[in-house]
């Protein structure tokens, strides 16, 4: 007498998610391995950011080491500051390390005169550092601005909603794209996951706090973190960077 073996659904079904959870869980640890983390994509490579942006296609390679369009010298490598109009304003320029949000911010209480802007131009880096840092430009009443050619991208265009105003030139580059959260994926990939999400929920809840559209990380969220969507002068009026032009 044969015997015939009835298939389990709720089995295959466990089954299928475990073996999700586990190549997930591999890509997390080789992200970790490689200082980010990004689903494999298919393809051509973005343009580089020297290709002019226009809409529809506003998506190009990143390399913090390699940020500023034009130009054969980095940026710092970390968040370096610097006195400038008289005292009125700081310079903040380079990558965002951690640890430079209370850095940065003991320097600022140092000075004499507390200063009333912030001009950023950074290719951006720790996130967490980013929200500290801006939430306490926005408590002293900061404004944020940039300069022509300058660039925010990455975690800077967080210091940059942190302003009471936001001057952006149109020659200005600012940009986003996917962040990495945690220091280590040696977890069960569900909780990997979790930690992400969770720093995502964040950076939303702070950008409506400053008043900026949170929508804007639809792009964010869909640009890895090699590559870096730049937004266009109409996106930044949008999403509530700066202010449309009067006519």
């Amino acid at each position: 007498m044969s015997i015939t073996r009835k298939r389990n659904p709720v089995g295959r079904v466990l089954t299928a998610v475990l073996g999700f959870q586990l190549v997930l869980g591999g890509l997390l640890v080789i992200g970790d391995l490689q200082d980010g983390f990004s689903l494999p994509r298919m393809g051509p490579s973005s343009p580089s950011l020297t290709e002019p942006v226009r809409p529809g296609d506003q998506t190009r390679r990143f390399r913090p080491d390699r940020a500023v369009p034009g130009s054969a010298e980095p940026l710092p490598e970390r968040l370096t500051l610097t006195v400038v109009s008289g005292g009125a304003a700081v310079l903040l320029e380079g990558a965002i390390e951690d640890g430079d949000a209370p850095r940065i911010l003991n320097q600022i209480r140092e000075l004499r005169e507390p200063p009333t802007r912030a001009i950023l131009n950074s290719p951006g880096g720790s996130v967490r550092d980013a929200l500290e840092l801006g939430r306490a430009l926005r408590l002293d009443g900061m404004k944020t601005e940039m300069r022509a050619g300058d660039i925010c991208h990455s975690a800077c265009p967080y210091l940059l909603a942190a302003g009471v105003s936001r001057t952006v030139p149109e020659t200005a580059f600012v940009g986003v794209h996917q962040h990495y959260f945690g220091k280590s994926t040696l977890l069960p990939a569900f909780v990997a996951v979790e930690d992400i999400q969770r720093g995502q929920g964040e950076v939303m809840r702070y950008l409506d706090q400053m008043g900026i559209d949170p929508l804007v990380m639809q792009h964010a969220l869909v640009t890895p973190p090699d590559e870096i969507y730049v937004l266009l002068p109409e996106e930044l009026v949008r999403y509530g960077f700066v202010e449309a032009a009067e006519e």
